[in-house]
């Protein structure tokens, strides 16, 4: 087979990378230990590399230093008296550079006497028992077959399913991809992906460049009161801090672009991050003949200025330029490239965020004000045939742009064994869209419909937040209380603060030191994407606005077990249930627009009503143990049921119906800085909808179109086969005097399985490749089998000097 013959010679490649010597060096680390709630410095604060008797105690200043240290992934383990014990995320130690890391630590609020507390890895926060997993940079660096990507990361997690292949879509406990928000060191980002689709958030390939994230924390449920407008999931990364000592440059070489980055002081008080990337997909493409060209180019940059030790300011910025051009130079195009060179638009795209962070920090508390504002253009269009020469030809023309401009504060103390936050949001949103659309819509003589209008939106958000905490039972039992409300001034359906307002409630309960009870319910809401809110008709009337358009709601109760054997072991086992009301309903199409997003383009610009129900439930196993010093291994099931009221009002699949979920990963290190990482994944199969032939077979219909029409009368009443694929990744790191080389190799789906897919309706063409008609009013239609799926072997190169 073609795919055994290229895996060997990337394979053979990749070994012959190690041919040379390894010049053993050795690195450090410089950090300071404080305070959380006021930042103050710990000093006589003892710390251990973990899992090693290497040592090192706090100054005055609360600084810390370790020389001499084997290169590698090693966390870090402080202790100090009235503080809980805490363990590091992890950090990469280089000769290249001295790592940094600072080390926040809690009072305790009752000493456990005659009882030994001990550091972990795992978390445990007030507000959140429950459905909450974070991820070091490690997981995320060596994860297989993810590629560096972080939402395909995210994917092994529980609760998280996938769409296709090729696709970075996060569906969260039966959720669509539209219920998710992101944020980057406390700034919400709108996109996580390259080529976003517009009203939903997935794309093919993740906008975040992995060489800067310190750890991810990802919220499956029980989300704090700060965090609002999301119904399914909250994903909040944070950054490194520039290196203090001097300027650090590494050049990366992906499976699809390269990067390069550089961080270091600015100034005594100032450090800076920034990278730059630039994919090469337009050119591997075009040689391996696939009838699409895309490009990206990204940037990320983090400015962080710390006055003193009560005072600190971090600006960060994150944009994206994505340009796509079909591949109309093909030579004898296949059936299948020919029927996608048909029906795809060219799309263009290109986002921002920037943003501000102030910190200041009290005796028993801090506050963090944040400015920010972020921004995405999308454009497409389309011509029949590809033929922009040909007059009326055109039936796509596409235009729009989003901007929001956010202020928000959020007070944070903890005093008497209380944890209290609390504060405040005002956003102001501007859309502008501008379509013209040739659809086909049988009525009368006259089948073929133009949309075409402009649409010129603006509006004011704003939101209250508070939460408290409190432990009791010498903290056995932990309680959390908060509540918050979001409004706006699009319409008096949802400028009334009480409509949206959204409690939550936690609990967590220690059985054993080992074993814990946990539990957490709460309601929250989620505004409709602006391409659903600013939908107009020919006459310029806010259709939707028109049509009661409200705050998407989601009640959600979730409980289970985490048993912890030790530092290094967690078993957790939840159920959970959601409850959707108000969500939007096509009139189009007669379904709720909870099952869809997960195509490229745009999503929810189309006529609605806030009518549509749903529900989701399931249970997930979550296993994570650190077996042996060489060994970790990560198991998370997940068993979903997700389904949405039709137009009879019957609860039907939804399209994020997966029902069984498998991840089993195994990351092995070995000698001499190797690194060996398996991961298989099972997905059940999704439910989907047959074509309507009929009305696919008239002309005007498919001329319109370039393909198929979906039958929303047998709406998900059939469904694909499971999906499974191995992945594996191999990393060999060498250190120098001054500099350190990554080199790795990746392959994704391994022994080659090939994902069933719906079947393709296409147009039967002559010799001459004429479509042949069935009738002088229809087309001759077939069907082409569809799948997705091949061995797909990547080499990497990570420098860092």
């Amino acid at each position: 087979m073609n795919y055994l013959k290229h895996l060997k010679i990337v394979i053979i490649a990749f070994f012959l990378c190690f041919s040379f010597g390894l010049y053993a060096q050795t690195g450090s680390i410089k950090g300071r230990v404080f305070n959380v709630k006021n930042n103050d410095p710990l000093p006589f604060t003892n710390i251990i590399i973990s899992g090693t008797t290497i040592g090192s105690v706090s100054d005055l200043d609360g600084n810390f230093t370790f020389t001499g240290l084997n290169p590698g992934y090693v966390k870090l383990e402080a202790s100090a008296i009235g503080f809980d014990k805490i363990m590091t995320e992890e950090i990469l130690i280089t000769n290249a550079k001295t790592a940094s890391l600072d080390i926040p630590m809690k009072e305790v609020a009752v000493e456990i006497t005659g009882v030994e507390i001990t550091a972990s890895v795992f978390k445990r926060v007030e507000e959140s028992p429950v459905s909450l997993k974070s991820l070091g940079i490690s997981q995320i660096e060596k994860s297989p077959g993810s590629n560096r990507d972080i939402s395909k990361v995210i994917q092994s997690l529980p609760g998280v399913a996938s769409s296709v292949s090729f696709r970075n879509d996060i569906i969260v406990r039966g959720g669509g991809p539209s219920e998710n928000r992101f944020l980057l060191d406390g700034i919400e980002i709108p996109n996580l992906n390259h080529f976003a689709t517009q009203g939903a958030s997935g794309g093919p390939v993740g906008i975040i460049n992995t060489d800067f994230l310190r750890d991810v924390d990802f919220y499956s449920g029980a989300f704090p009161a700060s965090r609002g407008n999301s119904l399914s999931s909250v994903i909040d990364m944070k950054l490194i801090d520039g290196n203090p000592d001097r300027l650090v440059y590494r050049a990366t070489l992906g499976a699809s672009e390269m990067a390069l980055s550089v961080n270091g002081p600015l100034t005594e008080k100032t450090s800076i991050l920034f990278s730059v990337r630039r994919s090469y997909l337009q050119f591997l493409f075009n040689v391996i003949g696939l009838p699409f060209l895309p490009t990206f180019s990204d940037y990320t940059v983090k400015v962080k200025t710390k006055f003193n030790v009560h005072n600190e300011l971090t600006i960060i910025s994150i944009g994206a330029l994505d340009k796509f051009k079909l591949n109309t130079g093909l030579k004898n195009p296949t059936e299948e490239q020919q029927y996608i060179l048909d029906y795809l638009p060219v799309n263009n795209q290109w986002n921002y965020a920037i943003g501000a962070n102030y910190r200041h920090y009290r005796d028993n508390s801090y506050g963090t004000f944040v400015l920010s504002r972020n921004m995405l253009y999308n454009e497409a269009y389309k011509y029949q045939g590809n033929d922009e020469n040909v007059p009326d030809s055109k039936t796509l023309d596409y235009s729009s742009y989003e901007i929001e401009n956010k202020i928000r504060y959020e007070e944070v103390a903890r005093t008497k064994g209380y944890k209290i936050s609390y504060g405040a949001g005002a956003e102001y949103a501007k859309y502008k869209n501008t379509t013209f659309q040739k659809v086909f819509i049988p009525s009368g003589e006259d089948t073929i419909t133009e949309i075409n209008y402009s649409s010129d939106l603006n509006f004011f958000k704003w939101n209250l937040f508070g939460q408290v905490s409190k432990g009791l039972l010498g903290e056995r039992l932990i309680l959390s209380l908060g509540v918050r409300s979001d409004a706006n001034n699009y319409s008096p359906d949802m400028s009334n603060l009480f409509k949206q307002l959204s409690p939550r409630f936690s609990a967590s309960y220690s059985l054993t030191p080992q074993l814990l009870v946990n539990f957490n319910t709460g309601r929250y809401f989620q505004l409709p994407a602006y391409t659903t809110m600013g939908y107009r008709s020919s006459l310029g009337e806010l259709v939707n606005k028109a049509n009661g358009l409200r705050y998407i709601q989601a009640d959600h109760i979730v409980a289970g077990f985490d048993y912890r054997r030790n530092d290094k072991s967690k078993i957790t086992l939840e159920g959970f249930y959601k409850f959707y009301n108000y969500y939007p309903f096509s009139l189009t199409d007669s379904v709720s627009l909870a099952s869809k997003g997960a195509n490229f383009g745009v999503a929810g610009d189309e006529a609605v009503i806030p009518t549509s129900r749903g529900k989701a439930w399931g249970a997930e196993v979550y296993f994570r143990e650190k077996i042996t010093k060489w060994i970790e291994a990560t198991l998370s099931y997940t068993w979903v049921r997700s389904s949405f009221e039709d137009k009879h009002g019957d609860f039907i699949p939804s399209a994020w119906d997966n029902r069984n979920i498998l991840n089993v990963t195994a990351l092995v290190t070995l000698k001499r800085n190797w690194d060996i990482g398996v991961k298989w994944r099972f997905v059940g199969g999704a439910p989907y909808t047959p074509y309507d032939e009929p009305k696919s077979e008239l002309i005007e219909a498919w001329d319109v179109q370039g393909r198929g029409y979906l039958d929303y009368n047998q709406f998900n009443n059939q469904r694909l086969g499971v999906f499974h694929q191995l992945d594996l990744r191999v990393d060999k790191e060498y250190f120098f005097k001054k500099w350190s080389l990554n080199v790795y190799l990746d392959i994704q789906n391994l022994y080659n399985f090939k994902a069933e897919q719906p079947a393709e309706l296409l147009q039967v063409k002559d010799a001459n490749g004429q479509p042949v008609l069935k009738d002088p009013e229809r087309y001759q239609l077939k069907y082409l089998s569809s799948e997705s799926g091949t061995v797909l072997p990547t080499i990497g190169i990570i420098v860092e000097l």
